[in-house]
């Protein structure tokens, strides 16, 4: 695997329906990643630092376009919708090779991951267009309640402004993207500052699939760009998933709060707990994933790990040298699970919160734990921990895994509850009498209890939502369609006269909401 010989200069950007080139200032793109004997990051290409005069544009071109819910995209038949998504789709397989060469230079992310990120993405897409066939046919009739005829249907918002994360900067990023265009909204999308190169082989595949205006792609840094769409006013929906911090901050600027509804996937410090009849073997391939796929940078990671204190000593040994066993190196080598940090401070910001917890009573348990390169830290199973320590409370988002010993199940009931996130839970046990009052206390902290199994968003049927700073709103193949849209309808009275009114709109399908049309 060789970086491509020539860096890439990404030019372009896409707003109002034109592909424009950019000649201004540029944000070089850099990968941890070195193929040198001395360590020195890889050049890959730059990127547009797009100005607000940009990002003023996109938002008024996904104004016009929505045009008050009068535009092309909003009244669109259903049907047609769904065909612009699907022209697009065909044109996004074409870029698979480029987009997981990209996925793995600028954010490390393996072969095998990287490719599974587009695949799955591609599957996201095909099943997203299925769920709002089903969702078009069971809203394709007439209720009766009252004497008032209804057609009931779900309509678009307005304008979406999308913020994708870096670590799923293709997936998560279309969790947003796909459900809110579908639904008839349009969308300004700014990328995030890792995981931006692989944006741009897909921009012609944007321009050509939907009207103009419906989608804008914008680059450049949040506060030049977002800042300025969120100050307009004229966002509808802000879509992001990344930290709470930053979903304050860009809320704050909007000059009409009660008007902005709120699509956001957060952080999370979601724990494991092992009881004392676990099954040791399960519980440790389970929580390696669990803490150490893609090196802990998810947000359902697991970020706390509490064991019973008679399996502690047999769960860290276990543990620990399966930590030690991981190999690590750049994500197209074999069998390679641990891969570069893709950003340059996070390595040292590990070591801060390892000499926090040592300083403070905690031992690194595996033998390879906290070694340092320039690009790496080798994750450290930390034991034992408390709320003393920075790792108690911050959201590590890397290779470092904190274990905390407990006698009292109340222990870790209590920290989740004082906790300020409440997404998932991984619960380690046998015994059915004890794991059911626990499930029933557990499903009220958080919003998914994985029961012997590590902590994960898919499938993505399922509901995908945190409590607390974890979430606002919930996403999934079926949600995410709700998430973005809002139920509307047409009622009349049920008479002689209005019937013979709304039967003519049936026959002559001049009308887009109100038919009982079914999509194959």
């Amino acid at each position: 695997m060789d970086v491509n010989s020539k860096p890439v200069k990404s030019d372009k950007y896409l707003i109002d329906g034109q592909i424009h080139t950019w000649n201004g200032e540029f944000n070089k793109v850099y990968s941890t990643i070195s193929l040198t004997d001395t360590y020195q990051p890889t050049f890959l290409g730059e990127v547009p630092n797009l100005t607000e005069k940009e990002g003023l544009a996109a938002v008024h071109a996904a104004t016009n376009a929505y045009d008050n819910g009068q535009g092309i995209w909003p009244t669109m038949k259903v049907s047609d919708r769904i065909k612009c998504v699907e022209n697009f789709v065909n044109q996004m397989k074409q870029t698979r090779s480029e987009v997981v060469n990209f996925l793995m230079w600028e954010i490390g992310k393996t072969l095998p991951d990287s490719e599974k990120e587009f695949d799955r993405t591609i599957e996201y897409i095909l099943e997203t267009i299925k769920s709002y066939k089903e969702l078009n046919a069971r809203n394709a009739h007439f209720s009766n309640v009252q004497g008032v005829n209804a057609m009931i249907r779900r309509s678009p918002l307005g304008v979406v402004l999308c913020l994708g994360p870096y670590n799923y900067p293709l997936n998560e990023t279309f969790t947003l993207l796909i459900p809110a265009l579908i639904m008839g909204n349009t969308v300004i999308f700014k990328p995030a500052k890792l995981g931006v190169l692989l944006h741009g082989p897909l921009l012609e595949a944007f321009n050509c699939s939907f009207p103009k205006g419906v989608i804008n792609i914008v680059f450049g840094r949040g506060r030049e760009l977002a800042t300025p769409i969120m100050k307009s006013g004229l966002v509808s929906v802000l879509s992001l998933i990344g930290n709470s911090k930053a979903a304050v901050a860009l809320q704050d600027l909007h000059p009409y709060k009660n008007r902005l509804r709120l699509i956001l996937g957060l952080e999370a410090k979601n724990p494991a707990i092992i009881l004392s009849d676990a099954n040791m073997d399960l519980t440790v391939s389970e929580c390696i994933m669990g803490s150490l796929s893609f090196n802990g940078q998810r947000c359902t990671a697991l970020k706390l790990i509490y064991v019973h204190e008679d399996v502690t000593q047999e769960f860290l040994e276990k543990f620990s040298n399966k930590v030690d066993e991981l190999v690590f190196g750049n994500p197209w080598e074999k069998d390679v699970f641990l891969t570069p940090l893709p950003e340059k401070d996070k390595p040292q910001y590990i070591k801060e919160l390892i000499d926090d917890a040592l300083q403070k009573g905690a031992k690194i348990i595996n033998k390879k734990g906290g070694i340092i390169t320039d690009n790496y830290i080798y994750p450290a199973v930390l034991y034992p921990v408390d709320a003393t320590m920075r790792i108690f409370h911050e959201e590590q988002f890397g290779p470092v895994v904190p274990v905390i010993s407990f006698n009292d199940i109340e222990v870790p009931l209590q920290d989740m509850s004082q906790s300020n996130y409440g997404q998932q839970v991984s619960l380690f046990g046998k015994n059915s009498t004890v794991i059911a009052p626990l499930i029933d206390s557990l499903i009220n902290l958080v919003c998914r209890v994985n029961l012997n199994s590590a902590c994960q968003r898919g499938p993505d049927v399922f509901p995908f939502t945190g409590r607390k700073d974890s979430a606002v709103g919930t996403l999934s193949i079926h949600d995410a369609l709700r998430s973005f849209s809002i139920r509307t309808f047409v009622a009349s009275k049920d008479n002689s006269y209005n019937n013979e009114i709304l039967q003519e709109l049936l026959d002559s399908k001049k009308c887009n909401f109100i038919n009982t049309d079914y999509i194959l």
